[in-house]
């Protein structure tokens, strides 16, 4: 590119010069991405959710594929000791995070050093997985606030269970309530969680939202996001989320929060039948023990055959029956026994990777043919 320039003799006369000048390259900076590592803790018999962020440079939204390992200090989360403290971070799912400028949430399961052995707190990694089995959670909590259920009077209690239900209203609901629901909507959408919707539920406090995924690992990532999602929104409200089953105590009259499992596989989609379906609930009676085990801790509180659930020690299923260890829809039985069942024992403080993979197992166990 020519650039003319005027330019002054020695004797004061002026002139113009006629100058070669390089074009100036436009200087490029590569977005800076907050990178949100998220991963499940050591501690039993409940992990709590982990993360940490770090900063990286990406052209664009990275993929999984661009995301590197990562360590972190496993003797402060129950995943190691000090003297050999190391444990590895694997990304696994990758999402974006409005609340943040070029925010992502990076779901991780956890390493050992050798960087390839699944640590034993891992429970993502061993479970089975098929993409034509899916699963819907219906995760229930309560929002806490001063060490008692959002809405509960200091000291005492709220009128009885009733009006709370998908209620409306600031006595039925408060009003903080509604808008940190809300808030988590927006951002699990913003980010491709399969949300499908929440409501108010049946005890003061007490919500649930649902989550929707194909496949074992998929639906639980998304479960386990969620969950994270919302206790970050709560963050700054001062309101905390509470995940355990019963919180207010197996001896009030008060309901317990579950983690109802709706789920269904290709076959019982599209060809089912009865003879099939007694056949799976016969497999799900004689597994009922290994369910329980991974349904959650302390649940023992809540199946007590009261409030919507079975016995802890029973197996039953029921048509539309809310009182049955497996509710099966009516429209299941008017499609000639095909579509979704809905086992109602996991709790809502459950791992869903180990409520996926041992639904998932026990229907493997049942021959098709």
């Amino acid at each position: 590119m020519q650039c003319a320039v005027e330019i002054q003799d020695f004797n004061g006369s002026r002139r113009l010069r006629t100058s070669e000048k390089s074009p100036q390259k436009p200087s490029y900076t590569m977005p800076k991405y907050k990178l949100e590592y998220i991963w499940l803790d050591g501690y039993t018999p409940l992990a709590s959710l982990r993360s940490k962020t770090q900063i990286k440079e990406f052209a664009s939204f990275p993929t999984l594929a661009d995301l590197p390992l990562w360590g972190f200090d496993g003797s402060s989360t129950q995943q190691a000791e000090g003297k050999s403290s190391d444990c590895c971070l694997k990304p696994v799912a990758v999402y974006p995070d409005i609340t943040k400028k070029d925010g992502v949430l990076v779901m991780c399961e956890v390493l050992m050093p050798d960087q390839k052995t699944p640590h034993p707190s891992n429970s993502r990694a061993t479970i089975p997985d098929d993409p034509d089995t899916w699963f819907g959670f219906e995760q229930e909590y309560f929002f806490y606030k001063d060490g008692a259920p959002l809405g509960f009077p200091k000291g005492g209690f709220p009128a009885p269970q009733g009006p709370y239900y998908t209620g409306v209203g600031y006595k039925n609901v408060g009003s903080i309530a509604r808008k940190l629901v809300e808030e988590h909507i927006d951002i699990c959408l913003a980010a491709g969680i399969n949300i499908e919707g929440i409501n108010a539920e049946v005890a003061k406090g007490q919500w649930e939202f649902q989550i929707f995924g194909k496949g074992s690992k998929k639906a639980a990532d998304e479960v386990w996001l969620a969950r994270y999602v919302l206790m970050r929104v709560c963050e700054k409200y001062g309101v905390d989320v509470e995940f355990h089953c019963k919180p207010l105590g197996k001896d009030m009259d008060w309901n317990g929060s579950g983690m109802h499992t709706n789920f269904s596989t290709k076959f019982m989609r599209e060809k089912g039948g009865k003879k099939y379906f007694e056949k799976l609930m016969a497999a799900f009676d004689k597994y009922k023990d290994e369910h329980i085990t991974v349904y959650g801790p302390d649940n023992h509180f809540r199946l007590t055959g009261l409030h919507e659930t079975q016995s802890i020690d029973k197996f039953s299923y029921g048509v539309a029956d809310r009182g049955a260890s497996i509710r099966v829809p009516h429209s299941f039985v008017n499609s000639e026994y095909k579509g979704y069942l809905e086992d109602r024992r996991p709790n809502s403080a459950a791992d869903p990777y180990l409520v996926a993979g041992r639904i998932l197992k026990t229907i493997q166990s049942v021959p098709t043919a």
